[in-house]
Parts: structure tokens; C-alpha cells; sequence
């Protein structure tokens, strides 16, 4: 399959998986429920800043980066995980392989074409969040915002390489969602999806800062909010994606191994 040929296929790729999007939208709007703990953190560390503020942040802040949090999470979410499993569980698996493109992008395209499904739940509440919080909810000139989404599109990257890559593991293990599990505690720990990472000691911070967890909510978080100069937004922007090529590497490696041992029987 030939670059060109992907590019051919991807517009019908991207209106079939808006067309899902659309059609299972009560699906959607049950997921969304299903991500409000940023609003449930929210209403917790507003009461622990009462009396007092908790590094930087008061209580507004603490409204500005929960709903950012909210937001992120809704455009960087990705289930590609899941369905690689049942994909090589059941074996349909097969049909993707006999197409002319790559699963990889076919699996990229469906997760993009959700995208526009997302912002009519993601815009509202950073409008909400600019009327509870005032104008720096969101980022303030012009560079911030062009930070900001190369930050989502990272953070966007990250999670669904690492998806992919932990999908891949079910040709070596029957099923990796155990794999899947694991990785999700350490991101509700590590992410910055239930505090502040710079709330933490600064000894496990710089830990975080060596992994891949913090760029997939954390920094689109922070530049979101104004947390960083442009330099120090520049310097983790290059982290975030140098973690970017690296797992795109060894998704890539897992994925050609693993086909290999991929068989469906049956028709």
C-alpha cells in the first residue's frame, strides 16, 4: 500500500467514521458522562483552596484547569485499544487486513472523524470557563494558541500510538486490556487528570517530566491555561513529541510482529 493510495482512501475513511459518529451519538454522549471526574476534582480542590490558596492556584484557577482538563480529555480520548482486542478476538480483524490501507490509519481516520462530534461538547465549556474564570481560561496570544493545538494534536498522538501499541499485544497475549488497565492508573496518577502535576514533590515531578503521561493532558492543560513562557512551552512541546516518534516507532515494530502471528479462520 502506497502513500498515495492511503491519501486517495482517506476522505471516504473520514466521512464513513463521522457517519458512526453521528449514528451512535447516545453511545458518545453516555462516554462523555463517563469523563466528568475533572468536574468532580473540581469541586474538591475548590473546597481544599477556601481558605487559602494551594501553590498558585486559588479556587478560580482550580475552575480554569478542571474544565481545560475536561476539555483536553475530550478531544485527546482514544479506544483503539478496545477494539483491537475484539478486532483479533473474533477475527475480524481479517477483513481490515485484505484492504488496501494500513489498519493504523484506517483506525487514525475513525478516531479523527469524531473530532467535530467532540467540539460540540468541548466549545461550550471553554465558553463556560471563560465566563466563570475571565479571559485567561484561554490563551491569551497568538503563539499560545498555536501551542496549545500542536500540544492537543501531541497529547491526541501519544494516546493513540499507546493505544494501538497495547492493542498490538493481544497477538503475543490473547488479550492485553489487563496491560490496558495498568496504563490507565498511571495516567489518572501521572497525567495531571486529578491534580496539578506541579503540585507534586519536586523529585517525583521531574520523574513525571521523563514520561509520557504528563503530554497527554498536562501540557495542552497548562498552555491552555498560561502556564508556561514560551520557552519553557517550547522545551516540553519538544518532549511531548520526540515521545511522539518513539512510540510511533514501536507501535509500528509491535504491530508488523504481531500481524505475523494473526490467523481467523471461518467465514
Amino acid at each position: 500500500m502506497s502513500l498515495h493510495t492511503t491519501l486517495r482512501a482517506m476522505p471516504t475513511l473520514l466521512r464513513v467514521g463521522f457517519a458512526e459518529a453521528v449514528a451512535y451519538r447516545a453511545e458518545m454522549f453516555i462516554w462523555v458522562l463517563s469523563t466528568t471526574l475533572p468536574l468532580v476534582n473540581m469541586v474538591l480542590w475548590m473546597a481544599v483552596a477556601r481558605t487559602a490558596p494551594v501553590g498558585r492556584f486559588g479556587q478560580a484557577d482550580f475552575v480554569g484547569y478542571f474544565l481545560a482538563t475536561f476539555v483536553v480529555r475530550q478531544l485527546t480520548s482514544v479506544w483503539v485499544a478496545w477494539v483491537i482486542n475484539w478486532e483479533v478476538r473474533q477475527g475480524t480483524l481479517a477483513m481490515r487486513l485484505l484492504r488496501p490501507i494500513s489498519p493504523l490509519w484506517a483506525y487514525a481516520a475513525e478516531n479523527v472523524a469524531g473530532f467535530p462530534m467532540r467540539l460540540l461538547v468541548a466549545v461550550p465549556v471553554m465558553v463556560l470557563s471563560v465566563v466563570l474564570v475571565g479571559s485567561k481560561a484561554v490563551p491569551q496570544h497568538a503563539w499560545q494558541w498555536g501551542f496549545f493545538v500542536l500540544a492537543v494534536l501531541g497529547g491526541w498522538a501519544i494516546t493513540l500510538l499507546v493505544n494501538i501499541a497495547i492493542g498490538a499485544l493481544s497477538f503475543f497475549l490473547g488479550s492485553s486490556l489487563k496491560v490496558m488497565e495498568v496504563w490507565l492508573v498511571l495516567f489518572f496518577v501521572c497525567s495531571g487528570y486529578m491534580y496539578p502535576v506541579e503540585l507534586l514533590p519536586a523529585g517525583l515531578r521531574t520523574l513525571i517530566n521523563w514520561l509520557p503521561f504528563r503530554y497527554q493532558i498536562g501540557l495542552p492543560v497548562e498552555l491552555m491555561t498560561g502556564a508556561h513562557d514560551w520557552r519553557e512551552a517550547l522545551v516540553l512541546l519538544g518532549a511531548q513529541w520526540t515521545w511522539v516518534a518513539l512510540l510511533g516507532v514501536l507501535t509500528v515494530v509491535l504491530w508488523k510482529q504481531g500481524v505475523k502471528r494473526f490467523a481467523a479462520f471461518g467465514g
